[in-house]
This record gives C-alpha cells, structure tokens and sequence, in this order.
C-alpha cells in the first residue's frame, strides 16, 4: 500500500486523534502530520484481536527532561556475583538480589528479535555477541569504563590534538611579523582565514561518507598523514598565493576530521557517557593552547637561524609533530570494540566478556547504533532522508550562529596584545590563562549537564558567559587605551564556557540512528564552520584598533543565540507533546503492531522522545 496521510474528522477543531475498534477508522488531523505511513498501523486490524498482551516499553528511552535518566545501569546491577563471571557470552549471570534491568529495551522478546534481525541483514560486525539476556555488576562496568577511556578516549584527544596544532598555530606565526615577512596585511589574513573554513565546511559532508565507508579507523589516519605534510610545507612559504594554497589545502584535508572522530568514539560509549568524552576531546583544543604557547615561545626564538624567520620553525616543528600521530593512529584505533586484536596486538584490548559488555551496554542505550555496518556506505536514499530530518534543524541554527561572538576577539587575539605594547614572546605566554580557565569551565559545564540531564538550559551559559564581555569591548571607554583592562575582558571572554560537546553529543542523540548522526555529525559541524566564516568578515581593517562596528554585529548575534537556545528547548518540548498524544492514543496491541512493522528510522518513529 502506498504511503498516505491520515486526514482529519471533519467534526473536530482539536488535533486529538481519534481512536475506534478498527484502524481504518482511525484518524489524526492533518496538522499533526509526523511522517508515518498508513501501512505501518493498516496491518494491525486483522491480527490485533489475536496478539498477546506484552510489554509496551518504548524500544527508545525518552530522554525530556523530567526522564530520570540518571539512573540508567543499561544492564548492570550494584551487587556482586556469588561466583565468579562466566566467560561465555549466550549466559547470563546469577547474582543474589540483583536489581531488575528495567532499562534493557531487549528483555521484550518481540523487541529483541526485531534488532536481531536488524543486525543480521545489515552484517553488523558485533552481531555475533549481541546479548539480551547478558548480566555484568556495576564494578565490571566501571572498570571498563575505566580501559575505555585510557585506550579509546585519550588517544581521540591525542589525535585533536594533532589537528588543534596545525589548525591553530597561524595565530602564534603571526605575532612573529609574519605577515609583513610575506607582505600581508590584516585582509589578507581574513581572506586566508576564511577560504580555510570554506575548504574545510566543503569537506565535511564527503569526509563523513568516505569515513562511513571505508570506516574512521583507516580514514582519519590518513587524514592526519597528508594534512601534515601540507602543514610542513608552511615553512616555504613566498607569499600570498603559497599562503593562500595551503591554507585551502589544509581546510578540505581536516574537514569532517572532528565529526569522523565522533563516530569512532559512539562506537564504544553510551549517549550519556559520550559528551562527558567530547569534553575531554575539547579540553585538548585548550591543552593544545597551552603546550604551543610555550613551544612558540621557544621555536619563535629560532629566527636567524640558518636564515630562516621564526615562524618558519614553527610550521616545521608542530607540522612533524602532526606526521608522528597520525603514523601512529593507524595502528591505535581499531575498527570495533570485537576488533582489536591484530598481528601487532594479539591479544587485544578485551577480553570476550569485556567486548559482550561493551557492545551490549551501547546497544542497550541505542538499537539503532548496530542498524549499519561500520564500513557500509550510506545510499544516496539514506542520505537524502537524513539531510530532510528537520527536527535536527534547530542544532544546526545553534550551531551558526553560538561560536560567532568569540571567534574574531579569540581570532585577534595574538595582533590585539602586540598592538596592546606587549612583546612577541609575553603575547604568547599571556594567552595562557584563557586556556586554563576555559579547560575547568568546559569541564564543569559539560559535568552539570549530566548531573542535571539538561541541555538547551545548560549550554545557554556561554552565551551568558560572553554577552557582558562584549558589551564592554563595545561600550567601554578604556579599550585599547588601558592595555590590561582590555586584556582581562578579552581573557575573560575568552574563558567561557564551552558548550560544544553538549551541543554534538545532542546532535548525535537526537539523530537515533548511524547512517543519520554520520551525516548530522557533519551539517552541525558545517554550520559552526558557516558562522566562523562570517566571523572571519566582522573585523575589518577600517574598524580597528576598537571594532566598533563589528563588535555592534557581535553583541547582536549573541543576543540572537540566547534566543536561538530558548527556542530550540521550546520546540522539543512541543514535539516531544505531540509525539506522546499520538502514541498514548494507540492501543497496547497497535503499539507492539507499530513497532514491528514500520518503516521509519531514526528520529521520525513515534516511540522516540527528543533530549534537550
């Protein structure tokens, strides 16, 4: 049967759906539309009276912010065994009062055959120890957690780290006079700049469809590898058309890096545990700051020797360093979590129960995390599907428009301290305590967030954060002219509180299933890079030394994102509502029906609640 809307009963003005004995009486207004087909609910009609009565838990946990999702266990339990853990997977394990899993969507028979057919057509690589019936004690999990982090999550921070000082070291190239070495001015260092974001938001999209395909464990080595060398070869530059190349370059060879590494990292974490790690991700991008300043200050005392200026070292130095990770990434990310043993690593990082553990504990928190191969590409179909998932849009708009107000005073940062009177080598050192704070405020909100399990009400702090230090850049008589009370609004601007991991570890939840946070990883990552382009135009040449005009455009943008912010948690709410009117509104029956039957993914399916 063909797709086809459910119209509304003429005798109603309210949107509630009306329910009867049969399905094909069964009507919603047309104003509810939520993209679900007739034919997902039409077969319920015949069998209904005959089904058993089970269980009607959600396959997917809503996530609003009245869900007590603080005390998910995803399958583990506070008591210890009896005896000791069995090393065969298909058992469970017997403990003495263990706490029910009441959060392990598979207890549900009918769900769990459904996912296992699931994983089975799509040759999910961790099919063969997916588990329902698998038991482990709060202390295994926590031990885990524990090797996953050293092993997983500290060496992502590594490898941003090596994208961090490649991306990041023309600020501290510039306050070594650069610039007049190359006979650059201000506009063309916007202009360079900006085609670096472009290069690198045109790359994001095709980035993450080459990682889906040939998987982010061979993709993002390779990445590193080549931008690196396009990295050393900064050192040779001429002038403004080299400057120009590599800075393009440089922009399509990191492009979807971040969003790539996301995905690796989902593989092995629990969406309540993964913006906790991105925290940790980005608190590398300030511990990158601090260790090149401090490098910069050493490599920049290098100019005169062998003729070359400073910064030339500088690029060749941080450039090597970039070639040594990326070398060695090929052989520190495997594939899977049931895919780390290798003719270098022959025992791997797991034991057999430890990778059940892994896999089950994920899957437990999101089915749709094994509903792709990890080396399946995504169809032209599957891609367009997830590029018209409009729910996500409201991510994206925050996404454009939350970094804009930092970026050109964090951008000039290095050029406003030297016009400030402050030398090349304290210019850098004086860079460092913006790191430092930024580290522990990234650290605490992203914790508060999952204290709290809220997003939109947490992440709204940065521009809070941010929105007095820019009326004071714009309103301020003593800008430029007291140098260090200029400097501690740009420091305290600077040391906001990040609420980027938030944000992508949001996206990849509400994404709910693999082929759509692969390509939403990505459109969220292209709309950060969207504004910081605009960002690179708000201070101009003719504006400077005060920035009145762009600092104007700053306070305006940061006024909208609180706004953008409070209207994003507004929306999920209200869709959130209507989703639950539409579901309460079908019987047990047709739930379970629905549920075995539709064709939707993702976000679109009616048993899916949206976080915010």
């Amino acid at each position: 049967m063909s797709p086809a809307r459910y119209t509304a009963d003429s005798g109603r003005n309210s949107v509630d759906p009306v329910i009867s004995n049969s399905l094909s009486n069964y009507t919603v207004e047309e104003g509810d539309s939520l993209g679900f087909e007739l034919s997902d609910l039409h077969a319920v009609e015949s069998s209904r009276p005959t089904l058993p009565r089970l269980s009607t838990k959600m396959s997917y946990q809503p996530l609003a912010s009245d869900d007590p999702d603080e005390q998910k266990t995803y399958g583990s339990f506070d008591t210890s065994p009896t005896q000791s853990p069995t090393p065969l997977l298909g058992e469970s394990l017997l403990v003495e009062d263990s706490v029910p899993d009441i959060e392990n969507p598979f207890l549900d028979t009918e769900t769990a055959e459904y996912w296992r057919h699931v994983y089975d057509n799509c040759q999910y690589e961790c099919r063969h120890v997916f588990n329902p019936k698998l038991e482990w004690s709060a202390k295994e999990e926590k031990e885990l957690v524990r090797k996953l982090d050293w092993k997983v999550c500290l060496w992502a921070c590594v490898m941003f780290f090596g994208l961090q000082v490649d991306r990041g070291n023309l600020s501290q190239a510039v306050s070594d006079n650069m610039l007049d070495d190359l006979g650059l001015n201000t506009n063309d260092y916007n202009y360079g700049h900006s085609i670096f974001l472009v290069s690198f938001l045109l790359a994001e999209l095709p980035s993450q469809l080459v990682s889906k395909a040939v998987g982010p464990d061979r993709w993002i080595p390779m990445q590193m590898v080549l931008w690196s060398f396009v990295a050393i070869s900064q050192c040779s530059l001429t002038g403004r058309g080299s400057f120009l190349l590599t800075r393009s370059l440089l922009g399509f060879l990191e492009g979807g890096f971040i969003p790539d590494l996301v995905l690796w990292l989902s593989y092995f974490y629990t969406s309540r545990e993964l913006p906790i790690r991105l925290s940790y991700f980005w608190t590398t991008l300030s511990v990158t700051g601090i260790i090149t300043s401090l490098l910069a200050f050493a490599l920049l005392h290098l100019r005169g020797v062998f003729g070359w200026e400073g910064w030339r070292w500088l690029f060749l130095v941080e450039g090597s360093i970039t070639l040594c990770v990326g070398v060695a990434s090929f052989f520190m990310m495997p594939a899977s979590a049931v895919q780390t043993k290798t003719w270098f690593r022959p025992k791997g990082w797991f034991t057999e129960r430890e990778e059940a553990i892994v896999v089950n504990r994920v899957l437990r928190d999101d089915p749709s995390k094994g509903d792709m191969h990890n080396r399946q590409a995504l169809t032209p179909k599957r891609l367009l599907e997830a590029l018209k998932d409009y729910d996500l849009w409201p991510l994206y708009a925050i996404g454009f428009c939350a970094y804009v107000p930092q970026s050109p005073p964090k951008t000039y940062l290095t050029l406003t301290l030297r016009s400030l009177g402050f030398s090349t080598f304290n210019t850098n050192l004086l860079t460092i305590p913006a790191d430092v704070i930024h580290i522990i405020n990234l650290i605490l909100l992203t914790r508060l967030s999952e204290w709290l399990n809220e997003r939109s009400l947490i992440a709204i702090v940065q521009p809070l954060w941010t929105l007095p230090c820019i009326f004071a850049l714009r309103f301020w008589g003593g800008v430029v002219e007291d140098r260090w009370g200029t400097y501690a609004i740009l420091i305290t601007l600077l040391s906001y509180p990040y609420c980027h991991a938030i944000l992508v570890g949001w996206c990849s939840k509400n994404s709910n299933n693999v082929g759509t946070r692969t390509v939403s990883a990505a459109l969220y990552n292209m709309s950060v890079q969207a504004g910081n382009v605009y960002a690179s135009y708000i201070y101009r040449d003719d504006d400077k030394p005060l920035y009145r005009r762009g600092n104007t455009t700053l306070l305006v943008i940061n006024l909208v994102s609180i706004l953008v912010f409070l209207l994003t948690k507004l929306y999920y709410v209200w869709r959130n509502k209507q989703k639950e009117r539409l579901w309460n509104a079908l019987t047990e029956e047709q739930q379970i029906e629905y549920r075995k039957t539709t064709k939707l993914q993702g976000s679109r399916r009616l048993d899916f609640r949206f976080a915010h």
